[in-house]
């Protein structure tokens, strides 16, 4: 038993620095993910009122020529498929794959934002029980500067994960709302060109 107790806690302990690595990763991505979220919340201010009244201004007799006053930006993934669907839109297959198509690439947006809200917390609960067993082990012997560093690393990887967690749940909130809105808007298009049928 001995044996197996021993083997647990070399494993345990040697999984330490792949989560602390990990955790770094995770932490240096939720920033990137946070300074590339201020940038698309740029982007959406300014391109969302525009998409937002070409799609109040849409009728059947305009549908044609929603292109043209939907932004020109690359980066703006509804305009690119309402686009593409009234180009579309004599193949009602065309249009349903597309539709289809848009909600899997909106999805892959939130990708990054889910993981770090699962792996976050995952991580720094990993890492801050992995050290409480050297900590306590200090403890009984009476080694107060291993108890204290154990004890600074089982705080740090819990405040890290716990980080990157909080930037995860706020991007995805707020990019399921933007993909909520442009589901709406491109489902409108396409309810249009089925009407016009």
């Amino acid at each position: 038993m001995h044996f197996i107790s021993d083997a647990l806690y070399w494993i345990s302990y040697g999984l330490l620095v792949p989560v602390t690595l990990l955790l770094i990763y995770f932490f240096i991505r939720s920033l990137f993910l946070l300074g590339a979220f201020f940038g698309q919340m740029m982007q959406k201010r300014k391109n969302g009122v525009i998409v937002l009244q070409a799609v109040k201004d849409l009728n059947n007799e305009n549908l044609t020529t929603i292109g043209d006053r939907l932004p020109k930006s690359k980066a703006s993934l509804v305009s690119r498929y309402m686009r593409d669907v009234v180009e579309a839109r004599n193949s009602q297959a065309r249009v349903d794959y597309l539709e289809a198509q848009f909600e899997i690439e909106a999805e892959k947006e939130l990708a990054l934002s889910k993981t770090l809200i699962k792996m976050g917390p995952m991580l720094g609960l990993m890492g801050t029980l992995i050290p409480m067993g050297p900590a306590l082990v200090g403890l009984t012997a009476g080694d107060m500067e291993t108890m204290a560093y154990n004890m600074q690393i089982a705080f740090a990887t819990t405040v890290v994960g716990l980080f990157s967690a909080a930037i995860g749940f706020v991007t995805k909130q707020v990019g399921q709302r933007w993909i909520d809105q442009d589901t709406n808007n491109l489902q409108y298009v396409c309810d249009l060109i089925e009407e016009t049928k």
